[in-house]
């Protein structure tokens, strides 16, 4: 899975216990409602934890990753859940001007004539 948003907040790495290490990171993240915004928390492990070293609090990210849960029954019976979204990869996300060279390039042109309604054949789809 992939999310896109603003780096909020990275925290220090933990030592949990000596061969387990986690590093936590919060994304602000908008799923189309500016006025909402969400705050995600993810995790990166083990040697992963470095991956957001040089990313800078603020800054525009895409991150990958894979959502992990497991259940926990408690002493006196009751069974509870709990999620994490661990992170695989944090990339910065290319920030273009609308002017000069460092506009996003234009996407390929579609040819007009490579659908034709009349060319197709009986069995063809038409989609």
């Amino acid at each position: 899975m992939t999310v896109q948003g603003k780096l909020h907040k990275k925290f220090d790495t933990q030592q949990i216990k000596e061969t387990f290490k986690k590093r936590e990171f919060v994304i602000e993240y908008n799923d189309g409602n500016p006025m909402y915004p969400q705050y995600v928390l993810f995790q990166l492990i083990q040697d992963k934890c470095n991956l957001i070293d040089n990313v800078a609090e603020g800054s525009e990210v895409s991150v990958d990753f894979n959502l992990r849960g497991r259940s926990w029954q408690s002493p006196n019976g009751e069974t509870k859940y709990f999620n994490s979204l661990d992170a695989w990869r944090v990339s910065p996300v290319q920030q273009f001007e609308a002017q000069g060279n460092d506009a996003p390039p234009t996407p390929p042109a579609f040819l007009d004539d490579a659908i034709d309604g009349n060319s197709m054949e009986a069995d063809d789809l038409p989609f």
